[in-house]
């Protein structure tokens, strides 16, 4: 089985849970960018050692939020010397509008993951998108380039809608078996 971090920020919690559900279906070492933007040194050591890693941010103002934009700083080290070349990638985020410009925040860790020479990995599920769906159905928020979940501002993390947490908890699964058949 390949080995799988989940690097993430979470300002209020959401992005904690979703980062989570995540890690369970991978089997993944969570590796938390803390409020100031830093991750430890053990933390560094985890994704340097991770044959995958699935990145996770909140949408703020369209993008990553800013401790997460250091982190992703802070790994030119890792894109000099090429040390996550060909390593698989995804991401993940969440907002508290339905659309929310989550995708530009794909779009950006995307380019992050382009930039280290990586392989990219989308959810691989089809969108929840007919009369009959419901909130709480897989991919209801219909995202392919990465996992997307949508939490109302006014709602706490226990809140989050579990059609999201099940969609983050498979596209977890997904990029692990993807991991895996490259290791392989």
């Amino acid at each position: 089985m390949a080995k799988v971090a989940v690097v993430f920020h979470s300002g209020y919690g959401h992005t904690l849970r979703m980062a989570q559900s995540v890690a369970e279906g991978a089997g993944a070492e969570l590796v938390p960018i803390d409020a100031e933007g830093n991750v430890t040194d053990a933390g560094w050591e985890t994704l340097n050692a991770a044959d995958a890693i699935i990145m996770g941010s909140p949408t703020y103002m369209g993008s990553v939020s800013w401790q997460f934009k250091k982190f992703a700083d802070a790994s030119s080290k890792q894109w000099f010397g090429q040390a996550w070349k060909d390593k698989v990638f995804a991401g993940f985020t969440n907002s508290a509008t339905m659309n929310g410009d989550k995708l530009s925040t794909l779009h950006y860790l995307f380019t992050l993951a382009m930039q280290h020479g990586a392989i990219w990995v989308g959810t691989g599920m089809m969108p929840s998108n007919a009369k009959a769906a419901q909130r709480n159905d897989i991919n209801y928020v219909g995202s392919s380039a990465g996992a997307m979940a949508q939490s109302p501002s006014d709602s706490s993390p226990a809140e989050m809608p579990q059609g999201d947490l099940d969609t983050a908890k498979l596209f977890g699964k997904r990029v692990a078996e993807v991991a895996t058949k490259f290791r392989g």
